[in-house]
């Protein structure tokens, strides 16, 4: 396939599996588009959808779903944790192959007339597809959310829709329609039921109040658990990874006397997102390989881009390889793990002595579970699409042994004398650090 888009409608109903069901029903089988995933949350009352395929099959899976929600979901009934304005609330188009952004603006141009002519329901675009300044950002439209917009849009010009009449649908609202780059939509769990503290958190860490750039935040309460959670929207997750994201929050929780009990994915994430953070550290809650973009193109519709000049490689001739990769990851963390026993249990002789050699054993696990990974790295063009899921799972426990044993070594700095072993120490995460997200070493000069 040479053209690939991916798109994510937000449904406003999480709860009613009947209606859930025919939204998606409606935008199956039309040529040139797959359904990839759907996740529903009762407590958001929403679902996320991921599509994928030609932008012109794309589109009209989208436009459909958007019909068929507009025809069951009442918005002056519904109600949610998430902000919303309309049944079908966001339309985002995403470039992935062969396309380019300005592509996926005249497709949400498309889309939005569209939704008003099949539907009569009014549309706003936003981000690249914005047509005034303060539309890029989403946040901006849903001001108020669906009730307050209704009210609003009936006397305030600068909040009519960019398609349609200067008022929304009885019971469908508005839709929100745009083009952006790939987003990841993270939670993250917190084991209180105060919700000033998630909001708190979320104001900390988000992007428009100083926090980390990147990160929309807000913090919801969510009454099916007993918990409260900071909900994410990650808009580049090279420059800020999830692990950062992760890694704040886990500190302002502690901060203010919590604990973050766990994240989760809704819907797809690239590649390369879960390999700069290591999921394991990162506490998902039931995510798969499945859940990886690529992956699921492969497995879905078998359009994955491949290397010309590589032959894939059967699983059958592949699969021993998986095998003794695996095992030798498992064995670098289980030398990790005797190491650092032995370094807790021994003698003073052990406390003053050893230091030196147990840090040594763990950078030997770190640099041997680093060239497993850089192997696979090398190796995985050659894999048939059958193989990824297979290959991604050894990869990750790679990189977390690989890091397990830096971060062991690095536990051990306090207690060595050895100036050597200090710098050595340094020089070898910072080298591995580098060979495990893709980027070069640099020495400072």
């Amino acid at each position: 396939m040479n053209r690939l888009i991916e798109c994510v409608p937000n449904f406003s109903e999480g709860r009613d599996l009947r209606k859930i069901d025919a939204i998606v029903e409606a935008m199956s089988g039309v040529a040139g588009a797959w359904i990839l995933d759907r996740t529903s949350d009762a407590d958001h009352n929403r679902t996320v959808v991921t599509l994928a395929g030609e932008p012109e099959g794309v589109a009209e899976a989208a436009i459909r779903g958007a019909g068929k929600a507009a025809e069951l979901i009442d918005m002056t009934r519904q109600t949610g944790v998430h902000p919303r304005i309309g049944a079908t609330d966001v339309i985002p188009f995403v470039p992935l192959e062969g396309v380019t952004m300005n592509d996926c603006v005249t497709l949400a141009r498309h889309v939005g007339q569209e939704l008003w002519k099949r539907y009569r329901v009014p549309v706003y675009f936003y981000e690249a597809a914005a047509t005034r300044p303060d539309r890029v950002n989403l946040e901006n439209i849903r001001k108020g959310q669906f009730e307050g917009l209704r009210a609003d849009v009936l006397h305030d010009p600068n909040r009519s829709p960019d398609i349609g009449e200067p008022r929304l649908h009885l019971s469908a609202g508005a839709t929100v329609v745009g083009a952006r780059k790939i987003l990841i939509a993270y939670n993250i769990y917190l084991n209180t039921t105060d919700i000033s503290v998630a909001r708190e958190i979320a104001r900390t860490i988000r992007s428009s109040s100083g926090g980390l750039r990147h990160v929309k935040a807000i913090g919801v309460e969510m009454k099916t658990r007993g918990l409260t959670q900071v909900s994410i929207n990650l808009t580049d997750f090279e420059q800020t990874p999830l692990h950062r994201v992760f890694e704040s929050v886990k500190l302002e929780a502690e901060r203010r006397a919590c604990e973050v009990v766990g994240s989760e994915i809704i819907g797809l994430v690239p590649r390369k997102a879960v390999e700069l953070s290591a999921e394991d550290y990162l506490l998902l809650e039931n995510f798969s390989p499945g859940q990886v973009l690529e992956n699921r193109l492969a497995a879905v519709a078998g359009i994955l881009p491949s290397t010309p000049t590589l032959p894939a490689v059967s699983r059958t001739a592949l699969q021993p390889l998986v095998d003794t990769l695996r095992e030798a990851v498992q064995q670098f963390s289980g030398r990790t793990l005797s190491a650092s026993q032995e370094a807790l249990s021994g003698s003073q002789i052990t406390a003053e002595r050893r230091p030196e050699r147990t840090a040594e054993s763990h950078l030997e696990a770190a640099f041997a579970a680093t060239e497993i990974y850089e192997r696979l790295v090398q190796l995985e063009a050659m894999a048939a699409p059958s193989m990824l899921l297979d290959w991604l799972t050894v990869k990750q426990a790679a990189v977390a042994a690989a890091r397990g044993a830096l971060e062991s070594a690095e536990a051990l700095l306090p207690s060595l004398r050895d100036a050597g072993m200090v710098e050595r120490i340094k020089s070898a995460t910072a080298e591995i650090e580098a060979k495990l997200i893709g980027k070069p070493v640099t020495t400072g000069k």
